[in-house]
């Protein structure tokens, strides 16, 4: 085995766990997947890189920098959701040193608190997102240093057929 396959491997496992800690709500793993202050790894220049130049966009947010902000995002997001699974396709990793970029189709299913009077889970929701994360190799391993979700946009059968402008 090359150690590219083993790089390959060692991504599609960090991108899994991250994938997996969401579905449980496991804020500490969450967190402990994501670079740190104080996990330094270097740009490519020789520039030291640490956990406050990460981003996140969530479908439909603003961009969020800094482990803080995308850390309180997940909290929110946690918090607010009783029930998510991620089924993800399409998925591709690519490594170029300490960096590698992974591309995906995140088919999630999630559910939010039951409703007033009962039941166990809200209405569930099925949206299909597009996926990049990058990640940085640390001396603890690979760690999440930008996540970019953007919802796939579907047709309708109406749109198909209908030329006429509007």
């Amino acid at each position: 085995m090359t150690g590219a396959q083993t790089d390959v491997e060692q991504v599609e496992r960090a991108n899994t766990a991250f994938y997996e800690a969401l579905e449980r709500g496991d804020f500490d793993e969450v967190s402990d997947l994501w670079l740190d202050s104080e996990d330094p790894a270097e740009d490519g220049e020789g520039q030291a890189t640490t956990g406050e130049a990460i981003s996140c966009v969530h479908p439909g947010w603003p961009v969020l920098t800094g482990r803080g902000e995308v850390l309180r995002s997940y909290a929110l997001i946690m918090a607010n959701t009783e029930y998510i699974q991620f089924f993800l396709t399409d998925l591709k990793v690519g490594v170029a040193g300490d960096t590698a970029l992974v591309t995906c189709t995140e088919n999630i299913l999630s559910g939010g608190p039951p409703p007033e009077g009962g039941g166990e889970l809200g209405p569930l929701v099925g949206q299909l997102v597009v996926a990049t994360n990058v990640f940085r190799r640390t001396p603890d391993g690979w760690k999440l240093w930008s996540h970019h979700a953007s919802p796939v946009l579907a047709e309708t059968d109406d749109e198909e057929g209908d030329e006429t402008p509007s």
